[in-house]
């Protein structure tokens, strides 16, 4: 039996077609990394005239918000301690992280970087970074009493690893075919000079990173991913290259195969031009070695260099680093993890104002979720609510954005097990983020779909579009 639609040839026929086709994955598993491409203008409504990136850093697993922003006056510091005293940064390792917002918390509420992060300390001095707290995956605003009544929607399987990244990315859960980084994508990508550029994830395959018509465009640290056999001559012989290129490439009357010809062109053709636009610019700032976040920071460094190459006026970028499910092990994994995020995330900053750029390109952290209050034997468990940075020049930086969750189990923050209960939603924060990106709060609509949920849409961390 036949389980494949009818593929008509025409528009509506086609474009059905690479939706399937995107969800399907078809290139992805059964073609080389490069093929992974897709049609991305059909369905951009937005025009840009000057250049923004959104550059999200994903850190997979759960960060440990405790042991990140560090509860630091003396009442707080207190609870945090007798909460955590087998994982608790001592308080004097935290004298020289200390952040003093130009708007001092309520409750003389006060908290310091975790020591690794020291490199993003004069960024948040210099109001270039903001600390956006207790924000976190919800379908509606939510209060501790209707989580215990069970009478709030929520987001499913929540504390689960894949429901978690899945809903943070997509608003979906797990099986999600595209996210909002994506969808902004999807409005953007007519008006690059090339649409393939629009999305560029350096991390592998997520999520975030695909639009209803946006397929990410995947590269490494090193730059793109050419077809196997046609970037260095095939067997020895650049005959036989040539042979093979003109095989992949030739036109097919099969609507299937002539869609898979017309993507393998695409991606030789990105290839080509991303590879000449690399090698035409030079990106001197230090990048830390041996850090593989900072590797794939620096890889977005450089192709935000290159715009002018590539035509690109707005691009959404995608990094990650994973290691962050501290189960067991905490006191000696975080601060490793949390000193490649610092040095990584302030040489990726200084790289941006060495092009020209810093107030046109605005990165942010984002993570599966936070992770419990109390700890256990050795570390943490999954938890709701984290904390979050952003960073760049267009930031309404030295600030703390949202309320400071209280540290106390069973607190008014906790809905159990140290979890906290965000007050800020994924959705709010993103939506941040896209109107300074210049999605319109129509638009933003369609992005996110369960913005019509809250009624604070604009967190107030960035600058005016």
């Amino acid at each position: 039996m036949n389980h494949f639609p009818t593929l008509r040839p025409d528009n509506a026929g086609r474009r059905a077609f690479l939706r399937r086709g995107a969800a399907l994955s078809l290139a992805a598993g059964a073609t080389p990394w490069a093929l992974s491409l897709a049609a991305m203008g059909e369905a951009a409504a937005a025009t840009a005239t000057d250049y923004k990136a959104l550059v999200c850093v994903f850190l997979y697993g759960g960060n440990d918000q405790s042991n990140t922003l560090v509860p630091y006056d003396s009442a707080s510091y207190r609870a945090y301690q007798s909460l955590r005293s087998n994982i608790a940064l001592d308080r004097n390792a935290l004298t020289g992280t200390v952040l003093n917002p130009a708007t001092p918390l309520a409750d003389g509420r006060q908290y310091a970087l975790a020591p690794g992060l020291a490199p993003l300390l004069p960024l948040f001095d210099g109001g270039k970074l903001s600390v956006v707290l207790n924000v976190g995956t919800l379908v509606r605003p939510t209060t501790k009493a209707q989580y215990a009544a069970g009478s709030v929607q929520l987001p499913p399987k929540l504390f689960s690893h894949n429901d978690q990244q899945s809903f943070w990315q997509a608003s979906s859960p797990e099986g999600a075919t595209s996210g909002w980084g994506g969808r902004m994508g999807d409005l953007y990508a007519s008006g690059n000079g090339n649409a393939t550029f629009t999305c560029v994830s350096v991390a592998g395959n997520a999520v975030f990173m695909s639009g209803r018509s946006a397929v990410q465009y995947q590269v490494t640290p090193s730059g793109s991913v050419p077809v196997a056999g046609i970037k260095s001559p095939l067997f020895g012989s650049a005959a036989c290259s040539q042979a093979l290129q003109a095989l992949m490439t030739q036109p097919r009357t099969h609507l299937f195969e002539s869609e898979y010809t017309r993507v393998t062109g695409r991606s030789i053709a990105a290839n080509d031009q991303l590879t000449a636009a690399l090698s035409g610019v030079n990106v001197s700032t230090p990048f830390p070695a041996g850090n593989s976040l900072g590797d794939q920071l620096k890889m977005v460094a450089r192709m935000i260099a290159a715009r002018g190459a590539t035509g690109a006026k707005r691009q959404v970028f995608f990094v990650s680093l994973g290691g962050f499910d501290t189960h067991d092990g905490l006191a000696t994994a975080h601060p490793v993890l949390m000193a490649s995020v610092g040095s990584a995330l302030a040489a990726f900053y200084q790289s941006t104002v060495e092009l020209g750029v810093a107030d046109q390109v605005t990165t942010f952290t984002g993570s599966d979720f936070g992770r419990t209050l109390v700890s256990n034997t050795d570390g943490s468990d999954h938890g709701w609510g984290n904390m979050q940075f952003v960073l760049g020049g267009g930031v309404l930086g030295k600030s703390f954005v949202g309320s400071a969750p209280v540290p106390a189990s069973n607190g008014p923050d906790d809905v159990g097990q140290g979890r906290l209960l965000p007050s800020l939603a994924v959705e709010q924060y993103a939506a941040t983020l896209a109107g300074w990106f210049g999605v319109s709060a129509t638009d933003q609509a369609g992005v996110l779909p369960n913005l019509g949920n809250f009624s604070a849409r604009n967190l107030g961390f960035m600058a005016p579009a």
